[in-house]
C-alpha cells in the first residue's frame, strides 16, 4: 500500500549542482511548490498570490512549471514586486489598490482560478481596515491571529475555485467569511509541508534545469554578520529578500 507523504530516505546530490541550488530544497522551495500543487492547475489558470517573500516566488515559479497562464502577485515591497515580475507575475501593491476590484477587472469580473495565502498571520497591519482591527486584537489579547489575507483570498477567488494556505496560523481565526466560502462551492487546501514528500521531484526539476532556486538570493555574507542582517530583512532594507551566510 502506497503511504502519502512518507518519508522518502536520505537524497543524494547530483553532481554538477552547487550548494545554492539545492539549498532550499530544505524549506521554502518545497512550501512554495506545495502551494501551487494544492491549487490543482490546469493549462490557462489564473493563480493570485499574496506575499512575495521567498515562499511566494517559489510559488510564483511553481505555478508556472505547474502549467498556470496568469500568476498575479500581491505585495507592497518594490524589490518583492520586482522580482515577482521577474518570474512572470503581473503584480499588485496592496497600499495602492483595491485588491478585489483590481483582480475582479483583471480577471473580467471572474476572479483568480486558485489564491494562495503565502503570508500568515504576519500580515501588513496597515494593510485595510479589518488588518488595523486585527492588530488591535491581538494587542489586547482578543484574538490570536491577524488573518485579513485569508479573508481577502476568499473573497476574491472565483466560484468552485481553491484557497491554498501556506501562510502560517497559530490560533483560532476570527471572522473568516465561511458562509461565502461555502456559497460559492470553495475548496480549502493547508498544511505544513511534508518536504521529504517533495524532495525528489523537485531536485529532478532543479537537476533538468527547470528552476534554480538560488534565484531568490540577494544577500551573500559571512557568519558573524547574521545579526546585522537579521535587522536588515525584518527592517526592508537594502533590498534584502534572502541572506545566505556561510563561515
Amino acid at each position: 500500500m502506497r503511504v502519502p507523504y512518507a518519508d522518502v530516505g536520505p537524497l543524494k546530490v547530483p553532481d554538477g549542482l552547487s550548494d545554492e541550488q539545492v539549498l532550499f530544497l530544505s524549506d521554502i522551495f518545497p512550501t512554495g511548490y506545495m502551494a501551487a500543487d494544492f491549487c490543482n492547475i490546469t493549462p490557462d489558470d489564473t493563480i493570485a498570490i499574496w506575499g512575495c517573500g521567498p515562499v511566494g516566488q517559489m510559488a510564483i515559479r511553481s505555478a508556472y512549471l505547474l502549467g498556470a497562464g496568469r500568476v498575479i502577485a500581491i505585495d507592497t515591497v518594490p524589490e518583492r514586486l520586482a522580482l515577482a515580475e521577474a518570474g512572470g507575475a503581473e503584480t499588485l501593491d496592496f497600499m495602492q489598490a483595491d485588491i478585489y476590484d483590481a483582480l475582479q477587472d483583471m480577471t473580467r469580473g471572474r476572479g483568480p482560478d486558485a489564491c494562495i495565502d503565502a503570508v500568515g498571520t504576519e500580515a501588513e497591519t496597515l494593510a485595510s481596515l479589518d488588518s488595523v482591527w486585527d492588530r488591535a486584537k491581538v494587542a489586547t489579547f482578543m484574538g490570536t491571529d491577524r488573518p485579513h489575507v485569508l479573508r481577502q483570498a476568499i473573497h476574491c477567488c472565483r466560484n468552485f475555485g481553491v484557497v491554498s494556505i501556506v501562510g502560517v496560523y497559530g490560533g483560532f481565526l476570527d471572522k473568516i467569511p465561511m458562509g461565502s466560502a461555502m456559497n460559492r462551492g470553495l475548496t480549502f487546501r493547508m498544511a505544513q509541508t511534508p518536504v521529504q514528500h517533495y524532495l525528489p521531484k523537485l531536485m529532478q526539476r532543479v537537476e533538468k534545469g527547470e528552476i534554480d532556486p538560488s534565484f531568490v538570493i540577494t544577500h551573500r555574507a559571512r557568519l558573524e554578520e547574521g545579526p546585522q542582517l537579521y535587522k536588515t530583512f525584518r527592517d526592508k532594507q537594502d533590498g534584502c529578500i534572502k541572506v545566505v551566510m556561510k563561515p
